[in-house]
């Protein structure tokens, strides 16, 4: 079917559709190593005592690091694996299955599942608006000489629509994030409904779901605890753009390949090529959106560590703000703490992504597949 082809009243609209059910998908499929991920990302693997003093605001803040114990020196293999020696991901699936049963498993899916379909969903239609707006620049004759069609938008362009609608699905969203952190790194079986300090006013360390997570975080905590790592979210955003970008111009070649294949198999009669009309193998789908993911992992991964750490209820104390998160987890655990989780990381993110993609593109075209049977009735 024609790119032009909607489902719903625009293509933007069908883009997000197919973007929330995308997001659903993969979250349903995926939230237990997205839990080990988070936990493996809030362990502090060395902590020590801290010296606090009282600010104006009659607030807690860690000053200094007392040294203890000596440094160990840990290797990359130790903090990618999740800073536990011994604990990998199975034994780390089992301690929860021992302690909250399977259900632990699905701790915090109902925030996860909402924060994913509603990033996805809102990510596609900004993506699509702001790429739409972008295009109608290149509409006035801009002909591609080797194609003799119309010039389609550079990575740099795709870059640019990506990082801008990373953004406001990123202020969108925060707050769903911090539920979620919180959610998954309390235990099911910690039924904590108060605050851990006598006259603390954090919010309950448990939360029933994400609206109680929600209410309870802004009634303790305001606006502000709302959006806590919000700033590290608006860095994380170039993620989203640099695996957009990669998608995009793997997508844009392979369209290409696929499109010069059928001009030398196409007849004089036939007329010309619509690349907007050709549909890819998902096999196809799967390695572009694995290889674009692991470029922008790679190139993105500590922010994730530090925003973990930041929104975490149980580091709050310890980690106030961004500049001290990030020089104590240099301090206590060296460079390579920036990394820690990144093989599950990789192992969620990867098979997740590629799900989100397939699902993505598959509900895309049946979406434009159904316009297109609407349209010629």
């Amino acid at each position: 079917p024609s790119a032009s082809s909607s489902f719903f009243p625009t293509p933007a609209i069908d883009h997000a559709f197919a973007g929330i059910a995308a997001g659903a998908a993969a979250t349903v499929c995926m939230n237990p190593l997205d839990l080990i991920k988070t936990k493996f990302q809030v362990d502090t693997s060395r902590p020590q005592p801290l010296r606090f003093r009282i600010d104006a605001k009659g607030k807690a803040r860690a000053v200094e690091v007392v040294e203890v114990t000596p440094k160990v020196a840990r290797g990359w293999r130790y903090y990618a694996l999740g800073g536990k020696v011994g604990h990998d991901m199975i034994g780390a699936l089992q301690e929860i299955v021992r302690t909250d049963g399977y259900r632990g498993l699905y701790r915090g899916l109902s925030p996860n599942v909402v924060g994913n379909s509603a990033s996805w969903g809102l990510y596609f239609l900004w993506y699509t608006m702001i790429k739409e707006h972008m295009s109608k620049s290149l509409q006035n004759g801009d002909v591609d000489p080797r194609t003799g069609e119309p010039k389609k938008l550079s990575a740099g362009q795709h870059l640019l629509a990506a990082s801008e609608s990373g953004a406001i699905t990123a202020l969108m969203t925060n707050p769903v994030w911090v539920v979620k952190t919180r959610m998954f790194t309390t235990p099911q079986s910690a039924a904590v409904q108060a605050a851990t300090v006598p006259g603390s006013t954090s919010a309950p360390v448990v939360y029933r779901g994400l609206w109680h997570g929600l209410t309870s975080i802004y009634r303790h905590e305001g606006i502000r605890g709302l959006y806590k790592g919000a700033v590290l979210a608006l860095v994380g955003v170039s993620n989203g753009a640099i695996q957009f970008m990669a998608y995009e111009e793997l997508k844009k070649w392979r369209t290409s390949v696929a499109a010069r294949r059928l001009r030398r198999n196409a007849t004089s009669t036939s007329g010309p090529i619509d690349t907007s009309s050709i549909k890819l193998a998902n096999t196809e789908y799967v390695v572009m959106s694995g290889v674009s993911k692991v470029a922008a992992i790679l190139s993105t991964y500590p922010y994730q560590v530090i925003r973990s750490r930041i929104q975490n209820h149980a580091t709050a104390h310890i980690y106030p703000d961004i500049p001290t998160c990030i020089r104590l987890t240099y301090t206590q655990e060296g460079l390579r703490a920036f990394y820690k989780g990144l093989v599950p990381n990789l192992v969620r993110i990867l098979p997740g992504t590629c799900v989100t993609f397939v699902v993505y593109e598959n509900v895309s075209w049946a979406l434009r597949g159904l316009a297109k049977s609407r349209e010629a009735k």
